[in-house]
């Protein structure tokens, strides 16, 4: 087994860096702020956040209204028992699992536990960015694969760009902003082929919206492979994005490893009895899950007809090239009290839609044909 990854670190060292790093320069703390959303107008329609607008289970409200009990008491029981659950449920056991608050703080120490000066993490252009951002507290070097022209990660590329010096490779499947996978036999291929001093992270938020024969969890391969560790969230299908809940499972040096940075007492114990019993609501996961997934069949169906380019998605979003700068479209929207989602630099042209109910995307497409009109294609 190769040393790097797993070997005996000076954990002083880093944080000591980190803590220079903070008084030279504060504003890379603020890395974060600048995907703060702000407030919605009253009655806003919002397709803005990737959010599930079923919102939570009934079962895990009806939780969440039962706690006054233990508001007095710090989380260690109910802790314990998520991260059994979790553990029970992919098949492995609690040494395998961490909590976050929410699945960005798995990415944030993920970051600090395997980069550093002199290092890199490699990832997809667009990708979701907060592993890019953390990366700059850890003074690592941030480099950027573009897509495939359709879009999808180019992992032969990701692959090749990955060195000695990498100490991390973000794989966000299904990607945000794109909602494009990567294939298991992509998957297999491209895990052998990064060294295996390098942490693979495999983002997987929207790992319940996929329904492509083609897509395959990463989790999969986390016992053969020791430098891959998955990232999952309960913001999504689980309806819980408010009540920042995630967690990571991989072999234990690694969780390990990243668990040393996390937040002492960091999972709310109201949100973790909530969300133990929304993990074992799978009927509520299965109905949003259809819902949301008809709700963009439609809406990619309904654009496509007339003429206009989606991209294939697999998560519960899409985004519709505009053929124009999407920054005023985007005001546009706002203009109405429809949010909808930001512009990508990379991808400027193209509007990220969150999927909402079946009504919200009915008022989403009636105010599209009306933004939109002068821009419209030919239909095919």
């Amino acid at each position: 087994m190769t040393t790097a990854l797993f070997s005996r670190r000076d954990f002083s060292r880093t944080i000591g860096q980190t803590l220079a790093l903070a008084l030279a320069a504060p504003h890379l703390f603020r890395a974060g702020q600048a995907r703060k959303r702000a407030p919605a107008l009253a009655g806003s329609i919002r397709l803005n956040g990737n959010e599930n607008p079923y919102g939570p289970s009934p079962k895990a409200l009806e939780a969440l209204a039962g706690c006054g009990g233990i508001a007095s008491r710090y989380p260690g029981d109910t802790y314990t028992k998520m991260v059994d659950a979790i553990a029970q449920m992919h098949g492995v056991t609690a040494e395998n699992i961490i909590l976050g608050c929410g699945s960005s703080e798995i990415l944030r120490v993920a970051d600090m536990a395997f980069l550093g000066p002199g290092q890199n993490v490699v990832a997809a252009e667009p990708t979701f960015e907060a592993v890019l951002d953390y990366a700059r507290v850890t003074r690592a070097e941030r480099v950027k694969i573009p897509l495939t022209p359709d879009h999808r990660h180019d992992l032969p590329r990701m692959a090749a760009a990955c060195t000695s010096k990498t100490g991390l490779v973000y794989v966000c499947n299904p990607n945000n902003p794109t909602g494009t996978i990567v294939t298991r036999d992509e998957m297999i291929d491209f895990i052998p082929r990064v060294p295996p001093s390098t942490l693979i992270l495999v983002d997987e938020a929207y790992h319940h919206f996929a329904d492509d024969t083609h897509y395959a969890s990463a989790l999969e391969w986390t016992s053969k492979y020791p430098n891959v560790v998955v990232a999952r969230t309960f913001s999504k299908i689980y309806g819980m994005a408010g009540m920042r809940l995630g967690y990571a499972a991989g072999a234990k040096e690694a969780i390990a490893r990243m668990g040393s940075y996390l937040t002492e007492d960091n999972a709310n114990a109201a949100v973790l009895a909530a969300a133990l019993a929304g993990l074992r609501d799978q009927d509520h996961v299965a109905s949003c899950r259809k819902q949301l997934n008809g709700s963009r069949r439609w809406l990619a169906e309904q654009l496509t007809k007339a003429g206009w380019q989606v991209v294939p998605s697999q998560a519960n979003f899409v985004m519709i090239n505009m053929n124009r700068d999407v920054k005023p479209v985007i005001e546009q929207f706002h203009e109405r009290k429809i949010l909808v989602g930001r512009k990508f630099p990379s991808m400027g042209n193209f509007l990220r839609v969150t999927i909402g109910t079946q009504e919200e995307m009915v008022a989403f497409l009636a105010a599209f044909q009306e933004i939109a009109k002068a821009d419209a294609p030919r239909a095919a």
